[in-house]
């Protein structure tokens, strides 16, 4: 019987595992981390993550083939196949900072893995890592045999994740590809390959199942999300062209994506991308790039970020010149926080940009999000750029007193926080946003009534009808707005 046992239990290591689980009942599998709390909830009938099934497929597996545990030494021990899930944040300080991978945690593992093994292991990095990092992680393993684990040999393979939040579930049920990349000029990095390929040939078509050597799997999963921020970015460049003169940036889109070499997919445009990865990895990517003497390749993927950055900054200055050229003192109400519909992840949300934009001007802003809690809010908004991606972000932050505790409130739902508003910013496209009753809102409404569209989910002409002065991303302007400054 085989055994697998995956070390970190996130957004990639939980719903993965669980999901191996369900397809392989006759494969136990651990989800292990030091986090009691963390595993006290994979444990409860709240998960610690939201993921649309993914409470099905743990209660299916969950005391059957599937367990989470803290006993972290124990069941790597026992593990033919230890899947690496740890975080690989960007580093704060030190060489690379602001742009490097921070393997801390994955050297933290690795080390642990050789103290612990008394039998042969297969590692898998699932976690995103920069190219050659299985080359460093085997020198630690090679390295750091101990008496007891003398003789213990180990294969690295990668075996990157392409899970979109949202659709984590149905992306691991029915995957584009699972890629799988080890020493294809060795028999025992081939038997590897095999043995982890064999695991996802149980519901995967052999046909979506890739092998490749360590560096690809390793550069495939940047390239993949440095293509796909790529393709925001462009589209999102694209609207404030459209603005500008009087283009239909959702028209223009849909014309682009019926080319079948481009494609619809992430063609809408947005207040702009966020998510764990995006920016993270292209970060990663620039440094790569830079350390091997590729400055040009290098400030190509940076132009993406800041674009980025551009089209965040674009919208909290086309509220503030919409409103008189200042928000001191005004309510705006928030519709969404989350990164994106489907997911109460807020890592990178581009929401955190735009309220402590409108915070910087004075504002007062009032958010809901049907999935984030207040308490989520007020650490994503006390933190600083990176900070979410480090242990010390777990910990409670109080801002009670602070500027930002007077000038944030969380609401229950929309209708509250849009009471006495004079604004409205959509950041996130949920659905619920789309039925919303905006009569009653613009009735509770100060007037002017603004509705800021940074998803492009209202119909923006039963919104002018209302009453509402609207604008919408890469839409063409309202008559109000097109008297106002032009907005960098």
């Amino acid at each position: 019987m085989v055994k697998i046992c995956c070390i970190g239990a996130g957004y990639v290591g939980g719903p993965t595992m669980a999901v191996i689980a369900l397809k392989c009942p006759d494969i136990e599998v651990v989800v292990v981390d030091i986090s009691e709390p963390r595993i006290a909830g994979w444990n409860s009938d709240r998960l610690p993550i939201y993921e649309p099934g993914l409470d099905d497929v743990v209660r299916q597996c969950r005391g059957r083939n599937l367990s989470f545990s803290t006993e972290v030494h124990r069941h790597v021990s026992d593990a033919d196949i230890v899947f690496v899930s740890v975080n690989t944040p960007t580093k704060t300080c030190g060489l690379g900072a602001g742009k490097a991978a921070d393997l801390t945690y994955w050297e933290s593992a690795a080390r642990m893995i050789a103290d612990v093994s008394v039998s042969d292991k297969i590692v898998v990095e699932k976690s995103t890592v920069p190219v050659k990092t299985a080359e460093a992680i085997e020198k630690i393993l090679s390295h750091n045999t101990h008496r007891r684990s003398h003789g213990v040999r180990y294969q690295i393979l990668s075996n990157p994740e392409f899970l979109a939040e949202g659709t984590a579930v149905a992306d691991l049920l029915s995957p584009d590809r699972v890629l799988i990349g080890g020493r294809t000029d060795t028999p025992a990095g081939l038997a590897a390959v095999a043995a982890l390929r064999d695991v996802y040939a149980r519901w995967v078509p052999p046909d979506r199942i890739l092998t490749t050597n360590l560096w690809s799997a390793e550069l495939s999963k940047l390239a993949a999300n440095a293509f796909l921020a790529q393709r925001i970015s462009s589209v999102n460049a694209i609207s404030a062209l459209c603005e500008a003169t009087g283009a239909d940036v959702a028209e223009v889109a849909h014309s682009v994506g019926k080319d079948a070499r481009i494609g619809p997919r992430f063609l809408s445009a947005s207040v702009g991308f966020g998510g764990s990865c995006f920016q993270k990895d292209i970060l990663n990517l620039v440094y790569i790039c830079e350390c091997y003497g590729l400055p040009e390749v290098a400030s190509y993927w940076r132009e993406v970020i800041r674009i980025n950055d551009y089209q965040k900054g674009r919208f909290v200055n086309r509220v503030v010149a919409s409103m008189f050229n200042t928000v001191a003192g005004k309510k705006v109400a928030v519709l969404g926080f989350a990164f994106k519909k489907d997911t109460g992840d807020t890592r990178e949300t581009p929401a955190i940009d735009v309220c402590k934009g409108l915070l910087g001007d004075k504002a007062a802003v009032s958010i809901y999000d049907p999935q984030v809690a207040g308490e989520q809010v007020a650490r994503d908004l006390a933190m600083n750029k990176f900070d979410w991606d480090h242990p010390r972000h777990l910990q409670p932050i109080i801002i009670t007193g602070t500027d930002v505790a007077r000038q944030v409130a969380v609401a229950a739902d929309a209708y509250e926080a849009a009471a006495e508003a004079h604004a409205v910013c959509i950041l996130t496209e949920w659905d619920e946003f789309r039925g919303l009753d905006y009569k009653r809102m613009f009735d509770a409404m100060h007037k002017p009534a603004f509705i800021f569209d940074g998803r492009n989910v209202v119909d923006v002409a039963k919104l002018r009808e209302i009453g509402f002065v609207v604008y919408s991303i890469g839409k063409p302007l309202d008559e109000w707005l097109k008297d106002m400054p032009a907005v960098a």
